[in-house]
This record gives structure tokens, sequence and C-alpha cells, in this order.
């Protein structure tokens, strides 16, 4: 299917979604993309799936349809709906919110001694070896090393972050890499 088209079904959604949900457009233009169609002849829908949580809206015609079950998973908790019924101030806020943490953890003493090792895990660096663990595997191995050792760099990160799990830390920990990843892409082109 052709961009502008694309396009024209998610302007479509948007115009559905606050019409019948009252869901904020920039939410819905931020973190919904195109899936494809499902059903045939008068049963064809336009599927659409949030980048973050997987959720599903169907659109057929301008009548938009929240997926509440997707095979065995729920979808379209009620903090969710709430998250995309935010307002602008709201979502403003929680970008702002996360770009102090992107930069936090860019500065960090932790994230600065572990920078390299870190990029090294991806297939596009330079210092990619062959059959070494993911990046996202070697960032929670490594933090549970430093959480074994009590580090104080991960302490003061995670105490920053306001979580100890190991999963969410190594994201947080990865996040400077896959910007600073993009960033070369986007010289290299």
């Amino acid at each position: 299917m052709s961009p502008a088209k694309i396009n024209a079904l998610l302007e479509t959604l948007k115009l559905s979604c606050i019409r019948q949900f009252r869901f904020n457009p920039r939410r819905i233009e931020a973190d919904m993309r195109y899936k494809g169609t499902e059903g045939l002849g008068n049963n064809l829908v336009h599927v659409f799936k949030d980048v973050h949580s997987h959720s599903l809206i169907e659109l057929k015609g301008s009548m938009a349809t929240l997926r509440e079950q997707y095979g065995e998973s729920p979808h379209w908790n009620e903090d969710e709906i709430k998250r995309y019924c935010h307002s602008d101030a709201e979502i403003d806020a929680e970008i702002a919110a996360k770009q102090a943490e992107l930069e936090f953890t860019r500065t960090s003493a932790l994230y600065q001694d572990h920078r390299e090792v870190l990029l090294s895990h991806y297939k596009d660096s330079p210092h990619y070896q062959e059959g070494r663990p993911s990046a996202r595997d070697a960032a929670k191995a490594l933090l549970s090393s430093l959480s074994d050792a009590q580090d104080p760099r991960l302490s003061l990160f995670s105490s920053h972050m306001k979580t100890t799990d190991l999963d969410q830390l190594s994201h947080l920990l990865l996040a400077p890499c896959h910007i600073e990843r993009a960033a070369y892409a986007t010289k290299s082109a």
C-alpha cells in the first residue's frame, strides 16, 4: 500500500478515535503503525498496532474498534486507554521525563564506563564479533555482575531510575546506544 493511502487511513483513524474514544491525535500519530488488512469483501478491516504495547485498533470505514483480545493476550486495559486520552501537556511532560532519563543515562558513570563494551554487541559496530550475545543480553549480564558486586555506579543509576529490575535497567542503559547508532547511520548514509 502506498504511503499516501496509509497516511489517509491514519487521518481517518485519528478522527474516528477522537470522536469515539476521545483519544489524543498526537498519541495516535506517534504510537500507531499500519499493520495491514484482515478479512475479505465487506468484512475487510485495516489494522493498526501500538508500537509499545502491541494493542490493535481495527478501522472499517470511519468506525474504529479497539481489539480487546488478540489470541491469548488481553489488550487495551484501563491504563492504556487513559494514556491515549492524555492531554498535550501530559504528553509533553512524559516526553520531557523520558529525555531527562536519557540525558541522565548518557552522562552517568555507569554508561560512560561501559559504553564501548555495550556498543560492541551491535552488529553494525566496527568492534562486533560474530557469536557474541546480543546487546540486551550483554547489558543484563553486565548489570547482574555489577549487582552481585554491589557496584556504587549501578546503585546510583538504579535509585535515580527508581527500579531494581535488571530488564528495565538494561533497556534504560541501552537507550543512548540506539541514539548513537541512529546518528552514526545518518552520518554514514
